[in-house]
């Protein structure tokens, strides 16, 4: 009986994952850095919030691979983007898109074999996710197919209940 034996272990598939999500966050770190420029106000805040976000987890992973023995990529010059934010609302809808795709490549962490690497993933794919949301210009309704005005704090009663006295 012959026995194969695999040279490629769990912790160089964590590593691998880690990387992917490592090359996510440098083309995050490169787009919030555009995108910031393109905008103003709050807008601009939450642009350089989300930038500063992102070099923190790339920090963070860059720690975790060097631990597990691999060597972490370095960013590439410049990404290339789905599209040019010339303004704004460009800017806006291509951070949510970003924040999709860095929680999408933090999906495959969740399955890694270490639970700290775990959870260190849900917890980005987390904050990804609320970013997206965030950005978006209009969030879905709280209870979709109640009417607005059942959920307004400047809604009047339309009487009392049946027989109470005014």
């Amino acid at each position: 009986m012959v026995v194969v034996t695999s040279a490629h272990t769990d912790a160089d598939t964590d590593v691998d994952k880690l990387r992917k999500a490592l090359a996510a966050e440098h083309a995050a770190v490169f787009a919030y850095g555009l995108l910031a420029a393109r905008t103003s106000g709050a807008v601009r805040q939450r642009m350089s919030a989300a930038y500063e976000s992102h070099r923190a987890q790339r920090d963070r992973l860059r720690t975790l691979i060097t631990a597990r023995g691999g060597q972490p990529a370095e960013p590439d010059a410049s990404y290339a983007l789905p599209f040019f934010p010339s303004n704004a609302e460009l800017a806006v809808k291509l951070a949510v898109q970003l924040e999709n795709g860095v929680a999408a490549a933090y999906l495959e962490l969740v399955a890694a074999q270490d639970p700290k690497v775990r959870e260190s993933a849900a917890l980005a794919m987390q904050e990804a996710v609320t970013r997206a949301y965030t950005f978006r210009p209009d969030p879905p309704t709280a209870f979709p197919g109640m009417p607005a005005t059942a959920t307004s704090p400047t809604a009047s009663p339309s009487g009392g209940p049946a027989g109470a006295g005014g």
